[in-house]
């Protein structure tokens, strides 16, 4: 019998078990370590691991930095993007047929209040002008020989009066006859029919005389219509209309434009609306990087059905007329102050239901979640309100975090 195999079965045992059962020996014998050395720190580690495991009951507390922050009050300000607008622009229209008769003026020109325009063709209308004139004239003339046969109406009906009167009292002493009397009373009847009849041809000479005079008004617009004025001080913002052009009733002459005063246009949606109030400062960065200043001056009390939004305007002077018609304006309108807390952006975080906020430390030490509203973007952090007014924000750690979980928190300083 061979000796060498069972002696090598033997050898690959006990090989097996030293690496299985007596790891920590082995390895601290290849270490020139002692076995009693490794028996303790095994002894002194197996504690630890029970604790460990134990607090997963819940008494792990994460760690956290926070700061303490309390709310200050600050300028709020409602930012929104506009255009200028002129403070007033006319397109200044014909409101009668003719040609233009006047030299036309370019775009760009200024222009006072009074200034022509565009004049066009008198034609017949002076003439139309003299008739109406002389029919005026003719109306008035027969007044007094109205007047006259109202007077001598009266007249008559007074003679028939008092022959009537004569008659009545003859007829009652048996002195007259009934023919008489009768007589009498139709000749008074007459003299007040006549009476009504001068009356009548009174009131239609004075209504001849009223529609001459109407006439006449007529025919002196008709005239002043075919001069066209500049409404207000300001600029050409088109050609006017050419020598020889037909102008007819709302043709354009010109548009004119006033820019020595200039409104700021933008739209404020309804969250924000009654953040604002008539009379409020507000300014504008333009495109050009001009910066402007001003007032509101209105606020719309109807929405934009389509975009729900109100219309805002802020006057702004511009006597150089630096500030064009139609120009972007980034416009900051004051509002109301308020208290905010102002914390780095890197705090804010969403809660499962994707709202903005940001986590806090609870005054039993465990986390929570707080909506806020964000008021201002600033280079030193960002203003946040719906806070409380102090409250211990997290700002390292609050996405590690839910609400309830307990925590160990170390504090900052906060920023001011």
């Amino acid at each position: 019998m061979r000796i060498i195999p069972p002696l090598t079965a033997l050898v690959v045992t006990a090989s097996l078990y030293a690496l299985v059962m007596e790891r920590d020996s082995l390895l601290a014998f290849a270490r020139g370590e002692e076995a009693t050395d490794v028996e303790t720190e095994a002894e002194a580690t197996a504690p630890a691991q029970t604790k460990l495991a134990d607090a997963g009951d819940g008494a792990i507390h994460v760690a956290v930095v926070a700061v303490h922050s309390t709310a200050r009050a600050i300028d709020n300000a409602v930012v929104l993007r506009g255009q200028t607008r002129a403070v007033r622009e006319v397109d200044v229209r014909a409101e009668t047929t003719s040609t233009v008769i006047s030299d036309p003026l370019r775009k760009g020109a200024s222009v006072k209040a009074g200034d022509i325009l565009c004049e066009l063709d008198a034609g017949t209308r002076p003439a139309s002008l003299h008739e109406a004139q002389a029919r005026l004239l003719e109306a008035r003339a027969k007044v007094p020989e109205a007047e006259a046969r109202l007077e001598e109406a009266h007249a008559v009906l007074d003679e028939a009066q008092i022959n009537l009167t004569a008659a009545q009292k003859l007829s009652e002493g048996g002195y007259a006859s009934e023919t008489r009397l009768a007589s009498a009373k139709a000749a008074e009847r007459t003299a007040q029919a006549a009476i009504a009849s001068a009356k009548g041809g009174l009131e239609s000479t004075r209504a001849g005389i009223e529609s001459a005079v109407a006439a006449v008004a007529a025919a002196e617009k008709e005239i002043d219509r075919l001069v066209l004025h500049a409404p207000f001080d300001g600029i050409l913002e088109s050609d006017t209309a050419e020598v020889g052009s037909l102008l007819q009733p709302g043709s354009l002459c010109a548009t004119v434009i006033q820019l020595d005063t200039i409104k700021l246009v933008g739209y404020v949606p309804e969250a924000a609306i009654n953040r604002l109030s008539l009379g409020a400062q507000a300014g504008a960065r333009l495109t050009t990087g001009q910066q402007v200043a001003g007032h509101v001056t209105f606020i719309s009390r109807s929405a934009d059905e389509n975009t729900r939004t109100f219309e805002v305007e802020i006057t702004v002077p511009n006597p150089d007329l630096a500030i064009r018609d139609g120009q972007t304006a980034e416009i900051m309108i004051a509002s109301q102050g308020t208290k905010a807390h102002q914390l780095p952006q890197s705090a804010l975080t969403l809660n499962n239901e994707g709202q903005l906020g940001v986590r806090v430390v609870r005054d039993d030490r465990t986390a929570g979640f707080v909506p806020v509203t964000l008021l201002r973007d600033e280079a030193t952090g960002v203003w946040l309100d719906g806070l409380p007014e102090e409250a211990d924000v997290i700002v390292v750690g609050q996405d590690f975090v839910t609400e309830g979980v307990a925590l160990d928190p170390t504090y900052q300083e906060a920023r001011q």
